[in-house]
């Protein structure tokens, strides 16, 4: 009962009624004849994206390839929930190179539409729903117009989300379900497509000012899912321009400003080879790159921060710190998991951090391949599978099902500093105050152009300690270790992207005493 108890005492009344409301109010398809549509100001201009079909009926998602052969197959219980959302997105009409494919993409539509009746099935779940519309829009704006009853399905899609809303989840699902709405509203004209448009704004300009920090982070601190939501406000910023005037100013104008501060908190969560470093669930293959993205604002003449950054770039609203001496990158995170509400995309990794050499990733945290139940998945969001430290085998916050955490870390006594030619970064957090002994971490990274010292301190009452450091598994540049406490180095997994798994090698440091080191050298090559 504790579990439960400390999982839904921060759930906001909304989440808790919204559900039962979710699950009891089922609205019938409202299958009259669509609004009529705008005349677009501009053809579409695309963010990289690389194709998912690879065939009239076979699609590749999260390392699966898959043939949708009958109609059935869009909904197989056998079939993981993910890779299913993800054949219902479309996100391939809006992939590199999809005008060679529009042949493939027509005849999708088509079945979709005829093999999948409102309003049964996943493509009808609100989320799948809201990246479909968008999908569809820009695949009309972008390679030709759409067929009649891709038309009709398309409204018909649009008025089933708007009473479809997804308040009880909140998050980046609320957000997509609002960027459905402006583009459906954007692409339609007429009174129907206005309150669209105005229940899509309404929702957007709340959640952008609950979920972009001041720092321009997104408040789930997940930079897999930070990229994801930049590219929305960039898709968002080329809408207006698509079909002006569809857009409030107010709106526009808050997703510009927003827009060169989410690039920049991704040029600081970016290691060096430009891929996002793993904090929460983070993977590699779902959301753009950086220079992916910063090609897509460039194109749309969105001005952004360019200038080389500092040696010490902190993100203080979202609680990560970046250093940067000689040859290092490291990226620390002295965060909370994120916003009590909804912490489902959280890991218990407080303090734990991530390093690259000479452009190339060292240690690395233990990244996610499955959203699905399961052992997999909950050993990939403990603190085990991250470089920091466990106490009496216990996580520093409770995760547990796929996506809930109970009791949580906190961190406190934060700061970062410059000391002679060594950066320092400290932090502590009390996610083992719940355990009996109530036991405090905390950690001081000490890096200069030649090495890495980790200094762990633990106070209260525990049998042991471990702190874990996993070496990337491909292409490791030269790294030494020595601890202070016996170590070993133990076998474990590297998991970059959805569907992927890699064997790695961990340094394991088994702590007895209050205070242990650990230090990390390389030469400047």
């Amino acid at each position: 009962m504790s579990r439960y108890w400390h999982t839904l005492r921060w759930l906001k009344p909304v989440q808790i009624y919204g559900r039962a409301w979710f699950r009891l109010a089922r609205p019938r398809p409202d299958q009259s004849p669509p609004p009529a549509l705008r005349i677009p100001a501009t053809h579409w201009q695309r963010c990289a994206r690389a194709a998912s079909m690879t065939g009239p009926r076979r699609l590749r998602f999260l390392g699966v390839e898959r043939e949708l052969a009958g109609p059935g197959d869009w909904n197989r219980a056998d079939w993981p929930k993910l890779w299913l959302y993800n054949a219902h997105y479309f996100d391939d009409l809006a992939a590199d190179d999809a005008d060679a494919r529009a042949g493939w993409h027509r005849e999708l539509m088509r079945r979709w539409i005829a093999e999948n009746p409102p309003p049964a099935g996943n493509g009808w779940e609100p989320y799948p729903a809201s990246l479909r519309i968008v999908n569809w829009i820009k695949w009309a704006l972008a390679v030709e117009a759409l067929a009649p009853e891709a038309v009709h399905s398309l409204a018909v899609q649009a008025r089933f989300l708007r009473r479809r809303l997804e308040i009880h989840l909140l998050g980046n699902h609320l957000w997509a379900n609002a960027k459905g709405l402006l583009f459906a509203g954007a692409f339609f004209s007429g009174d129907e497509a206005a309150g669209w448009l105005r229940k899509g704004a309404a929702i957007l300009r709340h959640e952008l000012d609950e979920q972009i920090l001041a720092d321009g982070g997104h408040f789930e601190r997940s930079p897999m899912y930070h990229a994801i939501l930049l590219e929305d406000v960039l898709d968002l910023l080329q809408l207006d321009r698509a079909f002006p005037g569809a857009l409030p100013v107010d709106l526009v104008a808050t997703l510009a400003a927003a827009a060169p501060r989410m690039l920049r908190w991704l040029r600081v969560m970016s290691h060096p080879d430009g891929e996002i470093a793993f904090f929460n669930d983070a993977a590699f293959g779902i959301a753009p790159r950086l220079a992916e993205l910063q090609a897509y604002a460039a194109a749309l003449g969105i001005a952004f921060d360019t200038a080389p950054l500092a040696e010490i770039e902190a993100l203080p609203d979202s609680g990560y710190v970046r250093l940067q001496a000689g040859p290092a990158v490291l990226i620390a995170d002295i965060a909370p998991v994120g916003p009590d509400y909804i912490p489902g995309h959280a890991h218990a990794d407080t303090l734990s951090f991530e390093l690259s050499l000479h452009g190339r990733r060292a240690l690395v945290n233990g990244g996610i391949s499955t959203y699905d139940a399961g052992p997999l998945r909950h050993r990939q969001r403990r603190t085990a599978a991250h470089n920091t430290v466990t106490v009496d085998g216990a996580d520093s916050s409770e995760v547990w099902g796929a996506f809930r955490v109970a009791r949580r870390a906190r961190p406190f006594d934060v700061a970062w500093r410059r000391e002679g030619d060594t950066l320092v970064v400290h932090g502590a957090h009390d996610g083992y105050r719940r355990l009996p002994g109530r036991v405090y971490h905390a950690r001081t990274w000490r890096l200069d152009e030649h090495g890495l010292e980790v200094r762990d301190a633990l106070t209260g009452r525990f049998s042991g300690a471990t702190a874990r450091f996993r070496f990337a598994p491909t292409d490791p540049p030269p790294l030494t270790w020595s601890s202070s406490a016996p170590a070993a180095i133990e076998a474990g997994a590297w998991y970059p992207r959805f569907g992927a798994e890699s064997s790695c090698e961990v340094l394991t440091v088994h702590g007895d005493g209050p205070a242990f080191a650990t230090q990390f050298a390389w030469t400047r090559q």
